[in-house]
């Protein structure tokens, strides 16, 4: 059984790790080589280009920062937990709840939804 919080915070960790070299040990060491991620508005898989897609995600959100919304829970190699991600000042104008799928320890394949998003101008 995986532990779901310690998973869902080192998560969290990986989207707010600004700095590129943190980042890819980061993922390197809780993200299986081939893992797999998928959202409405992303594809990818392999550590470079999820390396890629949390770069241009905080690019296109400076100082916005990722919290975990509410409790993480878990059965067998699965997780489930929701996220806020905002500035200081509006810290849940996005959020999301992802599914982790883990196999041997690590991050194999997250599935995310988003269930907040900020209204169009």
């Amino acid at each position: 059984m995986t532990d779901a919080t310690s998973l869902a915070e080192r998560y969290i960790a990986l989207w707010n790790e600004t700095d590129p070299a943190r980042r890819r040990a980061l993922l390197a060491a809780n993200w299986g080589d081939d893992a797999t991620y998928a959202d409405p508005m992303a594809q990818c898989a392999g550590h470079a280009e999820i390396d890629a897609l949390i770069g241009a995600v905080q690019g296109r959100y400076p100082g916005f920062n990722f919290s975990l919304d509410g409790a993480a829970d878990g059965h067998g190699d699965h997780v489930r937990f929701s996220w806020a991600l905002g500035p200081a000042s509006e810290a849940d104008m996005i959020k999301g709840t992802d599914f982790v799928r883990v196999e041997d320890g690590r991050i194999r394949s997250v599935t995310g939804f988003l269930d907040k998003l900020p209204a169009a101008h």
